[in-house]
């Protein structure tokens, strides 16, 4: 586009909205405040931040779930949508004894693991600067970078007595939202439960935009090594892409209604139905949920159960059902974030748990009868931290002296129950639930 009609159009986005606030009584109050301040405060202060102030005052008084997202932290935000980013590829965390920066565990294939950068290892240098005293976040936003940037750090390997310094050259690192259970010794994910016949396992942590082609590469390793039953874990996962979710149930539901979505008067806007070319069917399958399964984790939970394609074993999920929208906002002032819809699971009932909610409401996914099994407080912590163990990639080495004690994780042991019980000779059959097309998405 030429630079004077990009200069034009600017121009006539601009006098639009000022015939929309001076048409608007509270936009012509607004307005008339940051001339205020602008003109009479004490310190200057630049209008940006006003309406950024300003914006984060509207989206305060809406939803937990709404958001404004300033300039600054757009990246970051797609970033965690995308989960993908430019770093060196390792997951980090603080002693929590000596606070010094411990890398947990390098991601297979990434520039970290190419340097030979091994769980355990303590970084104590940034670019020649100390790690002692920051802060999580300020150590990741420091190694983090945009490709192809080169990074040093000094690194103190797992039984060594002195650092070494060690360059590594940022690259796109794919977080990978689909895991297993245990790792192969060349880190990749065994997708079979460890100690089980057959019996997959795969794990969702996010929905991301590659989280349904994760998965079918998962199914598709399972269904030729002969699985005969598969355990779908998605506990603590927070959501994310509702298309995502909807791309997950397709893979496996064939037919019938997904999920809904409504407007605030309580019409639906959008139906999301099955239709895939190919479904995995034929096998035993529980899915796996506790009180921090959310958004679109209770959407495929709720799908599974209702269309009797999986039984749900846990814990009642968070209940959050609304569906939010990234909406631009002009001239790079940052990103809204706005609930504008519900979704509603087939069988019609909202997920979303309102704030007026009762304890014995339909909100949420429940269990199925008789696979209620909660693990909470100091179990709970216990489990996580026994996942996170079995997690840590260590090529060649054998398990550290400091290892947790092997915890039986009773919500896992229910679901293997289940799918012993059904057998190799299970097939599932579809609920009939009445359908009709569309072709619309958001994000949630």
């Amino acid at each position: 586009m030429p630079r004077r009609n990009f200069h034009l159009l600017l121009v006539f986005a601009a006098l639009s909205l000022v015939c929309y606030l001076n048409a608007d009584r509270y936009g012509q109050i607004l307005v008339y405040a940051m001339d205020q301040i602008d003109d009479r405060y004490l310190e200057k202060i630049d209008r940006s931040e006003l309406f950024q102030g300003a914006m984060q005052g509207m989206v305060s008084r809406l939803d937990e779930y709404s958001a404004y997202i300033s300039p600054a932290a757009v990246e970051q935000f797609q970033e965690s949508l995308d989960q993908k980013f430019g770093g060196l590829g390792m997951q980090v965390s603080l002693d929590p004894q000596t606070k010094q920066l411990t890398v947990m565990s390098p991601m297979v294939g990434t520039p970290a693991y190419e340097a030979g950068i091994r769980a355990g290892d303590k970084i104590l240098r940034i670019d020649n600067q100390s790690t002692q005293g920051l802060s999580l976040r300020d150590a990741v936003d420091r190694m983090r970078g945009k490709p192809g940037e080169p990074i040093l750090l000094s690194i103190l390997h797992v039984g060594d007595d002195k650092p070494i310094d060690v360059k590594i050259v940022r690259d796109v690192i794919q977080v990978d939202t689909v895991l297993g259970d245990t790792r192969e010794p060349d880190g990749a994910w065994n997708y079979f439960l460890e100690g089980h016949d057959r019996i997959g396992y795969l794990r969702v942590n996010t929905f991301a935009e590659k989280t349904p082609e994760e998965l079918e590469h998962a199914l598709k390793w399972l269904t030729k090594h002969r699985m005969r039953g598969l355990i779908l874990d998605l506990r603590n996962d927070p959501g994310g892409l509702l298309t995502a979710a909807i791309d997950v149930c397709d893979l496996f539901v064939d037919s019938g209604v997904i999920v809904t979505t409504r407007r605030r008067d309580g019409r639906i806007r959008e139906t999301f139905t099955a239709g895939k070319r190919h479904t995995y069917t034929g096998f035993p399958m529980a899915v796996l949920i506790n009180q921090y399964s959310a958004s679109a984790s209770e959407i495929v939970a709720a799908c599974l159960q209702d269309h009797n394609r999986a039984v749900v074993v846990g814990q009642r999920s968070w209940g959050k059902g609304t569906v939010q929208e990234v909406i631009d906002l002009e001239s790079g002032q940052g990103v809204l974030k706005l609930t504008t819809a519900s979704y509603w699971r087939p069988n019609g009932r909202n997920i979303h748990r309102t704030s007026d909610a009762e304890d014995n409401g339909h909100w949420g996914v429940s269990p199925n009868k008789g696979y209620e099994v909660k693990v909470e407080g100091e179990e709970l912590t216990k489990l996580l931290g026994d996942r996170l163990h079995r997690d840590v990639y260590r090529p060649n080495d054998s398990p550290p002296e400091d290892a947790p004690e092997p915890f039986t994780d009773p919500q896992l042991e229910k679901a293997v129950e289940y799918i012993e019980k059904k057998g190799p000779g299970f097939r599932v059959q579809g609920s009939g639930f009445r359908t009709c097309s569309s072709t619309f998405a958001h994000k949630s």
